[in-house]
């Protein structure tokens, strides 16, 4: 397969974690994959390019999309996994909180899709979004303040609607995990039993968990505008 049809899926926070184990994914389906974060390692795998930079930066995002198309030719996709999550008192949050979790998940969201919409458009049309948002935004718990989360993860929320429909008629697709609490190095091993008692099902999500909901979107072409949560049952209800 050459460069020019074999689809490419750009992934951002991609160093650990749920990043990780979806370049992992995306390559098993055939993709060629760009992975960023800030602290990712170079690859001896000619499908994979590594990023190393802080999206929260202006023009980091240009510069993925540039340093993409000019490896592979096209991107398809871009799963949208970078974050900061910040639990606090509101009236706790400093200046310097709300400049890191906006200036990653709303301004490294918006320069990085910005910049893989319109290579989406100009290679024709057809792509897909997925964004990582959090249940906190449907399902707010007075244990775990987390205004920012909410302000920010929700915008992602209202955005993955407007742009999908913004762009239905083109074929790009936008969709959106909301998820529970994962268990990733993120959560110390002896929260995990109390974290666990916060979700219907009564335990954390795995990785696994979420990588499969995005590869469900990535394969189900009729689904655009989606909030899909991956939560064991929190947004529903306790």
């Amino acid at each position: 397969m050459s460069n020019t049809t074999q689809h490419v899926a750009v992934v951002t926070g991609a160093s650990q974690g749920i990043g990780a184990a979806l370049v992992t994914a995306y390559r098993k389906l055939g993709y060629a994959v760009v992975a960023t974060s800030r602290s990712i390692e170079p690859s001896d795998d000619p499908g994979l390019l590594t990023v190393r930079g802080d999206l929260a930066e202006p023009g980091m995002g240009a510069r993925v999309v540039e340093q993409a198309l000019a490896r592979f030719g096209r991107i398809d996709t871009l799963v949208n996994n970078a974050g900061i999550f910040v639990a606090k008192p509101f009236t706790e949050y400093t200046d310097e909180d709300f400049q890191a979790v906006a200036g990653l998940n709303l301004r490294g969201f918006f320069e990085i899709s910005r910049s893989a919409v319109a290579a989406m458009l100009a290679q024709g049309g057809g792509g897909h979004l997925v964004n990582v948002s959090t249940s906190l935004v449907d399902h707010a718990d007075s244990h775990v303040p987390s205004a920012l989360a909410s302000l920010t993860k929700g915008g992602l929320n209202a955005v993955t609607r407007s742009l999908a429909i913004e762009y239905a008629s083109r074929g790009i697709r936008v969709n959106t995990v909301a998820l529970g609490i994962i268990r990733t190095s993120m959560h110390p091993a002896d929260t995990h039993a109390d974290l666990a008692t916060l979700h219907p099902l009564g335990r954390m999500g795995e990785i696994e968990d979420v990588v499969d909901a995005i590869l469900y979107l990535e394969n189900a072409g009729f689904v655009t505008g989606e909030i899909l949560h991956v939560d064991g049952g929190q947004s529903a209800g306790r």
